[in-house]
């Protein structure tokens, strides 16, 4: 009975001691869960102000954004100019008001090819349309500018209303052409003396009749011929003015050099003069206006024609250079200075007695409006080459 007691008092020390050991090692665990606990705390509060800088960083940049966008849409809304944003598939997702204005509405999620067939018709010059006012019925002309695609297939289109700037670029070639026709009135008053005044003597030359038959049928020829001296200079002037109407056709250059010969050699042969034609066009052809053509370089063949000699040669010649036509028309005849080459194309300029001064100021008004140049190569006493360079793709 005695030991037993004895063993429960030796029992009792040893579980203290087992208490006290999980105590301290509790004690131990709960140091180390606060310290993990407060380097939370801190973390947790430098994350928070991390947080909140990061939160306004981001709201500055909002606002930033926000008050960008404002900008962006006050310049949208008053930008003159119409801008329609299109998506991948071509339709409209975004208009400002001034493209409503001219285009009219609605727009936003329309296609764009579907705005272009119902609303606009094509006019002569590329990316220039016309467009109807339902409210008016009035016809604006308009122009529209495409931007380059992005990577996801959108693409920006401004469009300009140019009526008013079409307008009065209109009136200031009417304007220049209102001063040229008045310059020429004057000049023409000049031309139409000489050529009138001895038709005239000519004319009262018939009435006498002391005159023979033979002489009085030589008078009637020259005064039939200084008419149509005169009925030439008119017609000329009246070319020169108005230009040449635009019928464009596909023509064959070996085909236009054989008409050319064909109408200019009956005319040679009186004067002893030869004609000599070089096709090296290799089947090329022009997109072009067959008849002004034909006359701008028959022009220049008879031109050829009046300042060559007996036994001169006039070559014809038809070629290919890069991407042009070249036509050239060579004589024999006494040349030009260098000083007069350029004036040789003013409208009544001219070094003959006999000329109208028009014939070569037609031949570049035609080149010209054909999209060609035409020029001279020409020394004295060398004879002259006239070149008329077109474009080989004109009109297609």
């Amino acid at each position: 009975m005695q030991a037993n007691k004895i063993s429960e008092i030796r029992t009792i020390p040893a579980e203290q001691e087992q208490l006290q050991l999980a105590f301290a090692a509790f004690n131990e665990a709960s140091e180390q869960l606060s310290g993990v606990y407060q380097e939370l705390q801190h973390q947790v509060t430098q994350l928070t102000r991390e947080l909140a800088l990061a939160n306004g960083e981001l709201h500055r940049q909002l606002i930033a954004k926000e008050d960008l966008s404002r900008q962006l849409s006050f310049l949208l809304n008053a930008l003159p100019g119409g801008v329609l944003a299109l998506n991948e598939n071509e339709c409209i997702e975004q208009v400002n008001p001034a493209a409503l204005t001219m285009l009219g509405e609605p727009l936003l999620g329309l296609s764009w090819h579907q705005v272009v067939q119902e609303r606009l018709s094509p006019t002569a010059i590329i990316n220039e349309w016309y467009v109807a006012q339902r409210e008016t019925a009035e016809q604006r002309r308009i122009r529209i500018e495409s931007s380059a695609l992005d990577s996801t297939g959108r693409r920006i289109l401004l469009v300009n209303d140019i009526t008013e700037a079409y307008v009065i670029q209109e009136k200031i070639r009417r304007n220049q052409r209102l001063t040229a026709m008045g310059e020429m009135a004057a000049n023409l008053a000049h031309q139409l003396r000489t050529p009138l005044a001895t038709a005239l003597l000519y004319a009262n030359h018939l009435g006498s009749d002391a005159l023979t038959s033979d002489e009085r049928q030589k008078f009637a020829t020259k005064t039939v011929e200084r008419l149509h001296h005169l009925e030439h200079l008119t017609k000329d002037m009246l070319r020169f003015v108005k230009g040449e109407t635009t019928q464009l056709e596909r023509v064959l250059v070996s085909d236009l050099l054989a008409e050319l010969q064909q109408v200019i050699e009956p005319q040679l042969i009186p004067l002893n003069l030869q004609l000599m034609v070089r096709d090296y066009s290799q089947a090329e052809s022009l997109m072009t206006n067959h008849q002004a053509l034909c006359g701008a370089m028959i022009n220049l063949l008879e031109n050829a024609m009046q300042v060559s000699s007996p036994n001169d040669r006039i070559i014809l010649t038809g070629r290919v250079e890069g991407e042009s036509i070249v036509l050239s028309v060579h004589d024999d005849g006494p040349g030009i200075e260098t000083a007069l080459q350029e004036r040789l194309f003013e409208p009544f300029f001219t070094t003959r007695a006999e000329g109208t001064g028009l014939g070569l100021a037609i031949v570049r008004g035609v080149i010209q409006s054909m999209g060609g140049t035409v020029q001279i190569n020409s020394l004295p006493d060398t004879g002259s080459e006239f070149v008329v360079c077109l474009p080989r793709n004109k009109g297609d």
